[in-house]
């Protein structure tokens, strides 16, 4: 699925929905993010644990994803 496609989903469902649903499209932006993320580190999403070898750039895909997760609990939505 392209970005383009994936960003105007999230769109079209952030118009059409009330604000009682704004958290779980907040989340669900996030894991597009980080399997977006995963796909060009070339990995996949579970996969690797932060061990000794673990790639950098997946690394810093779960932090990534991490700090958007905690904006989305942060926010009043």
């Amino acid at each position: 699925m392209s970005k383009k496609l994936i960003a105007t989903i999230f769109v079209l469902l952030v118009l059409i929905s009330s604000i009682t649903e704004a958290g779980p499209l907040c989340q669900a932006a996030c894991c597009a993010v980080l399997t977006q993320c995963n796909i060009a580190a070339v990995s996949v999403v579970g996969i690797v644990t932060a061990g000794i070898g673990a790639p950098l750039a997946v690394l810093a895909c779960n932090a990534a994803y991490g700090a958007c997760i905690a904006v989305c609990a942060a926010s009043p939505l």
